[in-house]
């Protein structure tokens, strides 16, 4: 196990509510394709901070990568939902090239 990862699910087991400490938590059980954990990561990263808009974009790229192409369209569509109300238009954009990609429903 890596040093990052141990402390990473060090800091969240005891209670963390940084959203940068759960983002990378995630982004590190999908680096080692524990995609589950990062699955269950991520939702709880959407739970604890709904607008931390980038999120959105990693959890629906691995849903879609998993075959899961109707989550993670509706993880891409909540994401462009929230970097509207943010007015972050580069993440938006984001969201919605990787939503296009996913092609028609």
């Amino acid at each position: 196990m890596s040093k990052r990862l141990a402390y990473l699910e060090k800091v969240t087991r005891e209670g963390s509510k940084d959203p940068f400490a759960w983002y990378g938590l995630a982004l590190e059980y999908r680096n080692l394709e524990r995609l589950d954990e990062s699955l269950q990561t991520f939702t709880e990263l959407r739970t604890q901070h709904p607008d931390y808009v980038a999120a959105y974009l990693m959890c629906g790229q691995m849903l879609e990568k998993m075959g899961r192409k109707d989550d993670a369209r509706d993880w891409l569509v909540a994401g462009i939902a929230v970097a509207k109300a943010k007015r972050d238009a580069h993440a938006q954009g984001e969201l919605e090239s990787a939503l296009s990609a996913l092609g028609p429903e």
